[in-house]
């Protein structure tokens, strides 16, 4: 999928796993891309490939949580490539436990990264959007937005940010913009080795468990979500807005 020359992207939790995959596609499209995590120096890597494929990238360190943050790295894009375009809000953490062990601070963690952050980095990037009368505006929910042992915080966010999202496409797309979610299923990510340790099963198997649940056969990779953003980014996504786009190789919402 090309066509986003010209196009300047900002993708948060951009230095590894799903972001930096995300990131390095839109770039491959065309795309300039705001590289952006909680620690600039971790988002080097995602740069430098980006940057050795010949485009254009820069690194951004930001807590989305943090409104002032946030109100500067949106800044920081539009100084340093001239323009804001495409918002895609993946950055995330995992504080997972049952119910009667979370704490509160274990859920305002997970709900303001995932869902505060989401709403701060809208809010400062539709400006930019309307201005230009043109923009996308990607979120990753999950499957678990459907419910998850272990994870009432985690599941709460993405299913708040599918709310969010249709709030935004009724809201936004009078100005030329979409909004649309991306809800992974069993991606190989450090979350999900991560996931696996916390339930003390060895991380080949836990795949290997996962794939033989899923209709496809397998489990999902990184670029299978990054495939979808580019589409959702794209010219060919004009009206699709509102959308939850389950990547999880198998019906699931």
């Amino acid at each position: 999928m090309a066509g986003l020359d010209g196009k300047v992207a900002l993708v948060t939790g951009a230095a590894r796993g799903i972001g930096a995959a995300i990131a390095t596609r839109l770039a491959a499209d065309g795309a300039a891309v705001a590289v952006v995590d909680l620690d600039e120096g971790t988002c080097a890597g995602t740069v430098a490939a980006i940057t050795a494929e010949g485009g254009r990238a820069v690194a951004i360190g930001a807590d989305v949580s943090v409104q002032d943050q946030v109100e500067a790295a949106v800044a920081r894009t539009v100084v340093d490539l001239d323009r804001l375009d495409i918002l895609v809000n993946n950055a995330g953490v995992l504080r997972d436990n049952l119910l009667y062990k979370m704490t509160a601070d274990d859920w305002d963690t997970v709900l303001a990264v995932h869902l505060r952050g989401a709403f701060l980095c809208s809010h400062a990037a539709q400006r930019h959007m309307v201005a230009g009368g043109w923009g996308r505006i990607i979120n990753l929910s999950s499957t678990s937005a459907l419910g998850n042992r272990g994870q009432a915080n985690y599941a709460a966010a993405k299913a708040g940010m599918q709310g969010l999202t249709k709030t935004l496409a009724i809201e936004l797309g009078r100005y030329g913009i979409t909004a649309n979610a991306i809800a992974p299923g069993f991606i190989v990510t450090e979350m999900t080795a991560a996931t696996a340790a916390r339930v003390g099963a060895d991380f080949e198997q836990f795949q290997q468990l996962a794939a033989s649940q899923i209709p496809v056969g397998r489990v999902g990779t990184p670029a299978d979500v990054a495939g979808v953003a580019s589409f959702l980014a794209s010219a060919d996504a004009e009206f699709v807005s509102g959308q939850v786009i389950y990547v999880a190789g198998g019906p699931r919402g």
